[in-house]
């Protein structure tokens, strides 16, 4: 099945990125740091071409950060390496990443720009680094250029699709940021990548059936962190799969209809709020390794 999720405003966006990729030095690419595989745009890694690139783990508070720090080792050791400081210039499509902790802005503030000026190769007619941050839609890409201006210049929102047009930034370094609209490809062919996008925010709750991908993440999150559930909804013990953790969920906080049934779309609402919000403790949806990215068994 392929999830199709590209209004026409995404494709006017996609021509400008491509437009823009010319006149900028590097390119700021904000990942989903609970699935970075699934939130990686392969739009914007054909249209960068050999163009120096920053993953930047966006939402890593709320991911489990021994994950976060594989991913990490992972971007590391699989991308083209950036030259030394000092050396000239970052090499041709050199890639590197960080992870943005909200609970540590200055170091965002202080690294960030580091890293743009060493892979960036500005020409002689102009030394000022321009980057360009891009990403798919909800993933933190407003945070992060609100973190690095210590103030808040664009709007954050909990839906997608918040920064409907390009809004350009000028940093204390001196270096000009421009922050443009989310952008997904036309067809998402990986089932599980839908899922994973839609319970973490990233696809509006009306691209995929609602009750379903509450489903999905239930039986993921009873796989591997079993605890957050226990602890959240207090239960004894984890009932006998994900269907039947969902009618406890809305048993217990508010979801029972008049003559006792269960109203599901009310339950899967709030386990699909507590993962988003981090109720339900640092969860991370995929690990490196794994096929596309899913996560790997124990």
């Amino acid at each position: 099945m392929q999830t199709q999720w590209y209004p026409g405003h995404m494709a006017k966006a996609r021509r400008a990125i491509a437009e823009a990729m010319a006149i900028h030095d590097v390119v700021i690419e904000v990942l989903d740091a609970r699935m970075p595989a699934s939130s990686e745009n392969p739009v914007i890694t054909e249209l960068r071409r050999h163009k120096p690139c920053i993953k930047v783990l966006c939402k890593s508070d709320l991911a489990d950060p021994t994950v976060t720090a594989a991913w990490l080792r992972h971007f590391e050791a699989t991308a083209p390496r950036a030259q030394d400081p000092g050396s000239g210039g970052g090499a041709s499509g050199a890639v590197a990443a960080i992870a943005l902790r909200t609970d540590r802005p200055g170091e965002t503030r202080s690294r960030l720009p580091e890293l743009c000026q060493r892979l960036a190769r500005p020409t002689r007619q102009r030394t000022t680094v321009r980057a360009m941050v891009v990403g798919i839609p909800n993933v933190g890409k407003s945070t992060l250029i609100n973190t690095l201006m210590d103030r808040k210049v664009a709007k954050v929102g909990d839906e997608p699709a918040v920064t409907k047009s390009k809004q350009q930034v000028v940093l204390k370094s001196g270096m000009m940021l421009s922050d443009h609209p989310g952008i997904f490809w036309p067809k998402i062919d990986d089932d599980s990548a839908s899922m994973r996008l839609a319970l973490g925010g990233a696809l509006p709750d009306r691209a995929l059936e609602y009750e379903s991908v509450a489903l999905f993440g239930a039986a993921l999150l009873m796989a591997r962190y079993p605890r957050g559930l226990l602890e959240r909804y207090k239960l004894a013990e984890l009932p006998a799969d994900a269907a039947a953790l969902l009618l406890e969920i809305g048993r217990r906080r508010g979801g029972l209809r008049s003559g006792g049934s269960v109203d599901l779309h009310k339950a899967a609402d709030v386990l699909i709020h507590d993962f988003r919000s981090g109720a339900l403790g640092r969860i991370s949806l995929e690990e490196p390794g794994g096929p596309g990215g899913d996560l790997l068994e124990d």
